[in-house]
């Protein structure tokens, strides 16, 4: 079986927390899920340089990474995943969707309203914890 291993940043901004949508995907327990954003991390990168990377790529923007929230280790169907995230923070709420199709800014109580990929909902758990 395939692994992948990757970050996510949890992205706060005033006591909101941001969330974006996949695209449809060859995947369909992927498809259209809400996730943190990141991925992969590439030969040599640390897991704060692959953060910042994958947040510019994808979003266009800045983000301060923090500290680690927790490690998900998932199993899907096709594949095994290895998710770091991270607690970051921004600036601004400005940013522009390249690879999402939707995102939204929710306070933790309100988390769970989402249709989360299966891997984000421990971390989505751990949050509303706090």
């Amino acid at each position: 079986m395939k692994k992948i291993n990757v970050v996510a940043a949890v992205i706060e901004y005033e006591e909101h927390f941001l969330c974006v949508q996949r695209p449809s995907g060859k995947y369909a327990y992927t498809s259209q899920k809400y996730e943190f954003p990141g991925g992969k991390i590439e030969e040599g990168e640390s897991d704060e340089e692959a953060l910042k990377r994958e947040i510019r790529e994808e979003l266009s923007m800045d983000i301060l990474v923090k500290d680690k929230v927790m490690t998900v280790e998932h199993k899907y169907p096709d594949f095994f995943l290895t998710m770091h995230a991270y607690a970051c923070t921004v600036k601004s709420r400005n940013f522009v969707l390249h690879e999402h199709i939707a995102s939204v800014w929710l306070v933790k109580d309100d988390l769970n309203q989402l249709d989360w990929a299966a891997a984000d909902i421990p971390i989505v758990n751990k949050l509303m914890l706090k």
